[in-house]
């Protein structure tokens, strides 16, 4: 009796060790908090609703939200160099990172029209078919031929800033700032025509 007592005791007590050794579960994303931080460190860049006015600033509506999560991750560790992003990544924690995603996610991006049309038949041919001759594969076999990309691997990039697209396939070239060994490759086998061609095409697809 005293025995099985004492089996009893022990089974209890490795079943409560247990459940404290369990992870608690990730507490959810929560857009209203995200707003909140956004409003104050990040709308000044980005725009409230996370369409930005300006080229060199992303527009962040409406992009997958893990994605946004990882790059302020990226930023914050220095994977990403940006001494702006830094300052902004670093005192967000992963929770707050989280909820500004969220946010930024679920708002809609604005619709921009392309400013050199006449950029756009290369940039279309580029985008939906690569450039065979030089091995630089279709954009749209990542991020799909609306640009929406594909969640938590490939960002959406339809009615992104040209210049911000320009600069970031340069970035990649120079794998100084991004490093991401396909988009690299990518960007070293395209001419500064190509990548001006394909990024104002970019920024007018919705």
């Amino acid at each position: 009796m005293k025995r099985k007592m004492l089996l009893a005791i022990a089974a209890a007590g490795f079943a409560a060790g247990a459940i404290a050794a369990t992870p608690a579960p990730a507490a959810k994303a929560d857009p209203v908090k995200g707003k909140a931080i956004v409003d104050q460190v990040c709308a000044a860049c980005h725009g409230a609703d996370g369409n930005s006015v300006a080229s060199a600033n992303p527009t962040l509506a409406g992009q997958h939200a893990k994605y946004i999560e990882n790059q302020l991750q990226a930023f914050k560790k220095g994977d990403r160099k940006n001494p702006i992003m830094l300052g902004m990544a670093t005192p967000l924690s992963a929770q707050d990172m989280k909820n500004v995603a969220a946010y930024f996610s679920s708002q809609k991006v604005k619709p921009r029209e392309a400013a050199d049309k006449s950029q756009i038949p290369l940039g279309k041919k580029l985008y939906l078919a690569g450039n065979p001759a030089t091995k630089v594969p279709a954009c749209m076999a990542c991020h799909g031929p609306a640009g929406r990309g594909i969640p938590d691997q490939y960002p959406a990039l339809g009615s992104q800033h040209a210049g911000y697209v320009v600069a970031q396939l340069n970035a990649f070239k120079a794998g100084t700032d991004r490093k991401n060994q396909i988009m690299a490759d990518i960007a070293m086998r395209m001419s500064d025509a190509e990548m001006k061609a394909v990024a104002e095409y970019i920024s007018g697809l919705r």
